[in-house]
């Protein structure tokens, strides 16, 4: 059983600040070994332009593997389609933790990051899955039973999670 939780918002909410912070906030003060999932709407690359890697990614390698003293990485071709966030799950590494940011209609317990100058709807409205709204302002209207944590309180939203069971067996 892993610890997981996902961090789900609209593009410029500041899931990806948030989880940057969490990260920090997991390894330095609990000590936590951490996995995080990250789902993108269109291709990335991991390395730039020129590097041995891309290119052997451009060249048809269907596997990339690259590695030195300090990370290794790997980076699959998919010749059908995106793989879904339990086979990932399935794949991470023994962490303690795992954040995943994306895959906001998930069938994983969530925070929702919300900013007001977004202009969007709050996603906890169609979505059970989502326990918890990280805002600025937590002075906003939300018409629901629901956590509000302060959004640039990385500490505070750390500790929520650590005190709450959102674990699935991905095992």
């Amino acid at each position: 059983m892993k610890k997981t939780i996902g961090i789900a918002g609209w593009s410029g909410s500041g899931k990806t600040t948030l989880v940057e912070n969490l990260i920090k906030v997991f390894k330095n003060k609990y000590k936590l070994k951490v996995c995080t999932l990250k789902h993108a709407h269109k291709n990335f690359e991991i390395d730039k332009k020129g590097k041995d890697s891309y290119r052997f990614s451009k060249a048809g390698s269907d596997q990339v593997i690259i590695s030195s003293s300090m990370q290794w990485a790997v980076i699959n071709q998919l010749n059908d389609k995106e793989k879904d966030l339990n086979f990932l799950l399935k794949n991470t590494i023994s962490a303690d933790i795992i954040l995943v940011e994306g895959w906001k209609y998930s069938n994983i317990k969530k925070i929702e990051v919300y900013r007001k100058e977004v202009n969007k709807e709050f996603l906890y409205k169609n979505d059970e899955n989502i326990i918890a709204i990280a805002l600025e302002n937590k002075n906003i209207k939300i018409h629901k039973d629901i956590f509000k944590l302060d959004l640039n309180n990385y500490c505070s939203i750390a500790d929520f999670i650590i005190k709450n069971n959102f674990e699935i067996n991905n095992d």
